[in-house]
Parts: C-alpha cells; sequence; structure tokens
C-alpha cells in the first residue's frame, strides 16, 4: 500500500496517512505503519471568531496530513464522512489492517460555535455508523456553551503550534461520555395568503431546516400546515433571554466587522440586556407576554401528559439539557434531598433521558446563578414537552435553540402553534477528567433514588423520521450564505 505519514514523534500518534483518504494515491511506501494511537478527523469553521477560525485551519494543517484537516466553509461534513467511511470499508474488504484500527480509535474535533458543533453532532447522529466517533468541541464561538460542559473551557483557543498540540493531547487522554439529544417539532397553519413561508428563511435556527420545511413525504409533514424540525443538544429557550440574544445577533448580522473579539461581543450582549428592559422586565416587558399568558404547557415524565403551572412573573423559560447555559451558567444547580424527595427532582444527568425546565422573572432572577447554589425557578423535568400557543394579546415572541435564536409568529386567528420537544437518542462525546457534566452511570455520581433514567418505553411511539435531525440529508448551507453568521 502507497501513502505518506508522518515523521514526527508526537503528531504521529493523531496523523492519518493519505491513502485512507484518497485510496488511488500513490506516494512514499511503508510496510508496515505504525497505528496512531488517536487518530483524529478535524472540523473547522474557519470564519468562526473572526480570524481564529483561519488562524488555527492553518495550524491543524502544518501539523496533520491536510486531508484529515477539514474547512466547514469548503465542504460539508456528511460528505466527507460518508467518503471517509466508504474508503475504510473497501480497504477493510483488501485486509488493509490499519484502516480497521482506524475506524475503532477515530475521534473528531469540531472547532466553532455552539451552532457549528451542532451541525456536525447531527451528521454524526444522522449517517447511523456502525462505530460512530466520539466528539471533542474546540470553542470558538461567544458563548460556547458545549465546550464549557464538557471541560473545554469557554475561552477562545490560542492558534499556535504549542496550543493546537496541548489540544490534541487532552483528546488523546480524554474519556467518552454519552450525551442525550431532543427533537424539535414545531407545526403551524399556513397563511391563506401571502408568502407560503410564514418565517423569512434566514430567521429560523439552522438546527430546524431553515430553508426547507419537512417534506411531503416525512412522517410528521400535515396538510394545511407548516411542520419544521430538528434538534439541540444544549437548550431550548422562549421569552426575554431569547429577545435579547435575538437582537444580539440581528446587529452582528448587519455589523460583522464589529463582532470580531470573544470579550466585545459578551460586552455587546450585556449592553443589550439593559436597553431590551431584561433588567428591568416588570416596567418594559408587558404581563401579556409572560410565559403563562403565552402558552399552555403539558410535559411527559411517565408516560402521559399533565399540564405545566407556569408561576404568572416567569418570562423566560429554558428547556436544558446540559449545566451550561449564557456561557457556562447552570439554571438547573443540584436540588438537595428534600426536594428530591418531595418534587422527586434529579440532579442535571446529560444521560438520563431527562430534560430540565428552568423558569426566570428577569435578568436581576438569573444573577442568583453567580451564587454558590444558585439556581432558577425549578419547573419540572421531563422526556417531552409541549408548547401550545393559541390567539392572544401578544403577535410573536422569541424563541432560541442552542445559541440561534429567532422571532417567531403567533397566531392571529383561531390557529395554533405547537412546539413539542421530546427525547431522541444519545451521541458519543468527548470529556476532560475534570468537566463539569455528569453522566448517571457513574457510580461516583449520587443518584436520585428511584429513579432508573429509563424513558419507560415512550419512545417507541416516535416515527422513524422523528429519530433524525435531517443535518445529513436536507441540512445544506447554500453557497450565498456567510457561515460567519453561524455562531
Amino acid at each position: 500500500m502507497s501513502f505518506k505519514f508522518s515523521d514526527d514523534p508526537i503528531t504521529r500518534e493523531f496523523y492519518i496517512p493519505t491513502y485512507i483518504f484518497k485510496p488511488e494515491v500513490v506516494g512514499e511506501t511503508e510496510s508496515s505503519p505504525d497505528v496512531p494511537s488517536c487518530p483524529v478527523l478535524v472540523f473547522v469553521n474557519s470564519r468562526s471568531g473572526g480570524q481564529l477560525g483561519g488562524d488555527l485551519l492553518t495550524t491543524f494543517r502544518s501539523l496533520l496530513n491536510k486531508y484529515q484537516v477539514i474547512d466547514l466553509g469548503e465542504e460539508a461534513p456528511d460528505q466527507v464522512l460518508r467518503r471517509l467511511y466508504l474508503n475504510l470499508e473497501k480497504l477493510k474488504s483488501t485486509g488493509d489492517v490499519l484502516s480497521s484500527k482506524l475506524e475503532e480509535k477515530l475521534r473528531i474535533i469540531v472547532a466553532g460555535g455552539d451552532g457549528t458543533a451542532g451541525w456536525l453532532l447531527g451528521v454524526v447522529s444522522d449517517l447511523k455508523l456502525s462505530r460512530p466517533p466520539p466528539i471533542a468541541t474546540m470553542p470558538l464561538g461567544t458563548g460556547n456553551n458545549l465546550p464549557f460542559a464538557f471541560g473545554w473551557g469557554k475561552k477562545n483557543p490560542g492558534t499556535d503550534t504549542q496550543s493546537v498540540l496541548s489540544f490534541l493531547i487532552q483528546v488523546k487522554d480524554a474519556k467518552e461520555m454519552n450525551m442525550d439529544s431532543w427533537h424539535l417539532l414545531m407545526r403551524m397553519k399556513a397563511p391563506r395568503q401571502g408568502s407560503c413561508d410564514p418565517i423569512a428563511p434566514l430567521e429560523l435556527p439552522h438546527s430546524l431546516h431553515a430553508f426547507h420545511r419537512v417534506s411531503e413525504s416525512d412522517e410528521l409533514n400535515v396538510e394545511g400546515y407548516h411542520t419544521f424540525r430538528g434538534g439541540f443538544w444544549n437548550y431550548f429557550s422562549m421569552g426575554m433571554d431569547a429577545q435579547v440574544s435575538y437582537a444580539f445577533h440581528s446587529e452582528r448580522k448587519q455589523n460583522p466587522e464589529k463582532f470580531k473579539n470573544q470579550l466585545v461581543n459578551q460586552k455587546t450582549y450585556a449592553k443589550l440586556g439593559c436597553t431590551q428592559g431584561w433588567f428591568a422586565a416588570s416596567v418594559f416587558h408587558p404581563s401579556s407576554k409572560n410565559i403563562a399568558q403565552l402558552a399552555k404547557v403539558k410535559v411527559m415524565k411517565r408516560g402521559e401528559w399533565t399540564d405545566l403551572k407556569i408561576p404568572h412573573s416567569i418570562r423566560s423559560i429554558v428547556c436544558l439539557n446540559l449545566p451550561s447555559f449564557s456561557g457556562g451558567l447552570n439554571p438547573w444547580g443540584t436540588p438537595n434531598v428534600n426536594k428530591r424527595r418531595d418534587r422527586d427532582l434529579t440532579p442535571p444527568f446529560v444521560d438520563d433521558g431527562l430534560i430540565e425546565v428552568v423558569g426566570f422573572r428577569d435578568a436581576w432572577h438569573g444573577l442568583v446563578l453567580l451564587a454558590p447554589n444558585g439556581h432558577g425557578t425549578r419547573l419540572a423535568q421531563a422526556h417531552r414537552i409541549r408548547f401550545e400557543f393559541h390567539k392572544g394579546a401578544a403577535d410573536h415572541t422569541f424563541m432560541r435553540i442552542d445559541g440561534e435564536p429567532w422571532k417567531q409568529p403567533l397566531p392571529v386567528d383561531d390557529d395554533t402553534v405547537v412546539v413539542e420537544i421530546s427525547h431522541l437518542g444519545q451521541v458519543k462525546m468527548l470529556a476532560t477528567q475534570d468537566c463539569r457534566s455528569r453522566s448517571y452511570l457513574d457510580p461516583s455520581t449520587p443518584h436520585h433514588e428511584g429513579e432508573d433514567g429509563d424513558s419507560g418505553g415512550e419512545e417507541d411511539s416516535i416515527s422513524e423520521e422523528q429519530r433524525k435531525f435531517g443535518a445529513a440529508d436536507t441540512f445544506k448551507i447554500p453557497d450565498e450564505i456567510d457561515i460567519s453568521q453561524i455562531s
């Protein structure tokens, strides 16, 4: 077999030879190459983090095989992974030992914001690989909740050779941890007049099929309705926090040159929190837009839907999968023994099939998260949650998935807008030894007595279509869209 191989003793641990990607390439021959201890496939959003994404891409390519470092601005991850796994299967059929070992040991690094990481996670989930590789997230965005939850930090990394080598070594030493994934369905009545799209394409987050509704053949399609579906890993939120996020993203879209520094971005975000009234919600935010006024909320924990009572003061609601929100805060906290017993609450495990539902009155309420043991208003833990919006005082609200916000129209007549979140499955993550996320299967973590972490077979009712994110087949970012706008 012909290929080129790394001579550096350090990068050799991570290096994948060229012939794995291009079996037809003829180069230097080595009869029995060492099997790399931690072969990595690196995906970089070169336009994330200002200049950092591009610099990081250059450094990775200087250390590794250029074919194992992919610029997401040039090629979609599903294309890369399909081609790679097809090559691996062909090579294994010829008796190639290295290809089999590479598939067994492969790890993925994705460098970008939470939106970029979510895209990659969706693709890996959709491809249904026989041996899906675990994924490490390298923070390049503003919030970086996914990297922070698994111990990779929330600050943009250094792009020099030593910083990248240090990160690679962390990836090699990282532990695998399963993480729940969540399906989100949004359905609204098709308008009788005007545009066939109720929301401008760029207004919806990329994870919700921003450029295509579900197809006519999709089992979730209902005649006369627009149905969108997608998935998330960190959180879904609605209300004033999403409103502030929407204002930030709108301003960044209009003036991208002003948002190339993480610290400046965070200061701008805080400033918008003030100007949008989040710190004085009781004055600037009409009660008609409080969550209890906007929607009926139902939750399912043990097989049947029950109404969830939302306090009238709650202006923002967060459905949280990871213990990291708004740049690393933990809204759920850790319920004490009495709360666990009396309200059937558990710590926020990332693999127990439960999503934590938390409410906030205003930004001042959110500041309690900065205090030891601080938390929001714990509303419920559930396997599924449904929001039903009927005609009311408000004609819109704001929603957000994993950092991507949008302005959601609400019914103007007798129609209903439905948003339903359900447990979908799990994906393999890579975590540092001191990560803040906790696994239900970790014996060192105290469990809630009587809770077995099983969803009681409720997922059996989820259709095959609903088990996909659509990221690998229908989620394509059009050429004319600047992916620097994806966090």
